[in-house]
């Protein structure tokens, strides 16, 4: 193969059917191979224990792929571990030489800032970033329908090709040149041996769990010595949200705020004129939040919104995101 040029693929979504990120990518595969071009794909759900060692697999490449899928909020965690892998274990003189075609597709709201996030990471690396291709698909039919949607795909294939066949040139950016004057890391060679002891620990779910356990017993010792502070200011939540409850006419729906590491949640529940908020537990509720009691404490206080919070990485939340919305309509905080 001395010659040909080798472009890897690292998907970073959950391998699911209807995923239109592993449609887009398997039609540039397509295109890719038909100009004799070698493509290595890499599942890093598949290799989620060996994500410290994938860096490794950059030597071998031209040109690679970054793909993931927003699915609620970001560009994933197998994502974001295999780029931090990148830069703590990567050779950085090869990712210097390594041109990245982004692929981020969603089923929700933020392909355009999953994109920008990815680019920006390569580029931090050190690395040079192709135009890409980003796109909101709420149905994996869409894509397989409509012709002018391949063509736009297969266009980016061919401009990857072209990129890395030729070594087209770029203008530096900005987040090189901060890498380069202010961030550092070290470069660590690994041996083959020295991975596979990386991999083993990275692998290790019976020391992981002895951690976990640890942890949890720490918690539990603490929630029993502030017990009764914690039950006093669940009790000023609960009574907050009756007050600044203002009924929105239809509307019912259900939400689960889990604050901190709390094991119960704050069940409010909306129903036209009528609200229910108690702590305890609910199976799929239509918005499950998940935040610390710092962000409720802004919120109540009028200081920040729901949505605002969601927005700035403080509040993560599952489910449907127009019902999330609504809470800042059916609660009003006054300062």
């Amino acid at each position: 193969m001395e010659g040909k040029v080798n472009i890897n693929i690292y998907y970073g979504g959950r391998g699911l059917i209807d995923d239109p990120t592993l449609y887009v990518i398997n039609k540039m595969r397509e295109v890719l191979e038909e100009l004799r071009v070698h493509v290595t794909q890499y599942n890093l759900y598949e290799n989620k224990n060996a994500i410290p060692t994938l860096p490794q697999t950059l030597k071998e490449a031209d040109g690679i792929i970054l793909a993931s899928t927003v699915e609620w909020y970001g560009i994933g965690g197998y994502m974001y571990q295999f780029l931090d892998s990148c830069w703590l274990y990567g050779d950085k003189e090869k990712i210097a030489k390594l041109y990245m075609c982004p692929v981020v597709m969603s089923t929700t709201y933020g392909e355009r800032e999953g994109k920008m996030q990815l680019a920006t990471a390569w580029e931090v690396l050190g690395g040079q970033p192709c135009s890409g291709i980003c796109g909101y698909i709420a149905n994996t039919l869409t894509l397989e329908m409509k012709q002018e949607y391949t063509t736009i795909i297969e266009k980016k294939a061919e401009n990857l090709y072209r990129t890395v066949n030729q070594k087209i040139p770029s203008f530096p950016a900005s987040n090189q040149a901060v890498k380069n004057t202010v961030a550092t890391s070290p470069n660590v060679d690994l041996t083959p041996q020295e991975s596979e002891q990386l991999s083993r620990y990275a692998a290790d779910d019976g020391y992981v769990q002895r951690q976990k356990e640890d942890i949890q017993e720490l918690a539990s010792m603490f929630r029993d010595m502030l017990s009764e502070k914690d039950g006093s200011s669940q009790d000023a939540y609960i009574q907050r949200f009756y007050q600044a409850f203002k009924p929105q006419a239809g509307f019912a729906a259900s939400y689960a705020l889990k604050l901190d590491e709390n094991e119960e949640a704050l069940i409010i529940q909306v129903d036209g004129p009528q609200v229910e908020c108690y702590y305890g537990s609910m199976e799929e509720p239509d918005v499950e939040v998940t935040t610390m009691s710092d962000v409720i404490d802004e919120i109540i206080a009028g200081r920040v919104s729901f949505q605002s919070a969601f927005m700035s990485g403080t509040m993560k939340m599952k489910g449907n995101f127009r019902v999330m919305r609504m809470l800042d309509n059916l609660f009003v905080f006054e300062e």
